[in-house]
C-alpha cells in the first residue's frame, strides 16, 4: 500500500484517539461545556446562579506540605462547611467566609491536638484561582505566609 492510502487511515485513528480522550474527560471530570444549562433548557428551569462565595467550594492543598483545606456547602449568606487534613483530619472549630473590600476572605480556626487555636486568614484571588494569606501556628505562636492551590 502506498504511503497516500495511509493518511486518512492515519488521520482516522487519530480523530477517533482524540474523541476517546474528549470523552473520557467528559464521563470523570463531568466538565463539558454545556452539559450542566442542557438539561436546564430542556425542563425550562433555571440552574441556580453561584455566588462568588460558591466558587471557593472543592478541595484546596497547601504545596509547602501537602496540608488540605476542603470547603463544602457554601450559602450565599457565607457558611460554610469546612475539613482539613494533615493528613488525618484536624478538627475545624469555626470557619467565616465574607466579602471585605471587594475581596473574598476566609478565616479557618483549628482546635485540635497539637492545633490549639491555629488560624488561617486567607483571600481569594481569582487571577491565579488561590488561597493566599497566613497561618498562625498556635503552639510556636509563629505566623507564616501561605496559599493554597485548587485540587483539580
Amino acid at each position: 500500500m502506498s504511503s497516500i492510502g495511509r493518511i486518512p487511515r492515519v488521520f482516522a485513528t487519530f480523530v477517533a484517539t482524540l474523541f476517546a480522550v474528549f470523552l473520557f474527560m467528559a464521563v470523570f471530570t463531568g466538565q463539558v461545556a454545556g452539559v450542566a444549562t442542557a438539561g436546564a433548557a430542556d425542563t425550562g428551569k433555571a440552574l441556580p446562579a453561584q455566588t462568588d462565595f460558591q466558587r471557593l467550594e472543592g478541595k484546596w492543598v497547601r504545596p509547602d506540605g501537602g496540608y488540605i483545606l476542603e470547603l463544602k456547602s457554601i450559602k450565599k449568606d457565607g457558611s460554610v462547611s469546612a475539613a482539613y487534613y494533615n493528613p488525618r483530619p484536624i478538627r475545624v472549630f469555626r470557619t467565616e467566609i465574607a466579602k471585605k473590600g471587594g475581596a473574598i476572605t476566609l478565616f479557618v480556626e483549628l482546635r485540635d491536638v497539637n492545633y490549639p487555636g491555629s488560624t488561617y486568614n486567607l483571600q481569594y484571588d481569582p487571577a491565579s484561582d488561590r488561597l493566599k494569606g497566613t497561618y498562625f501556628q498556635a503552639i510556636e505562636r509563629q505566623t507564616f505566609n501561605v496559599e493554597f492551590v485548587r485540587v483539580r
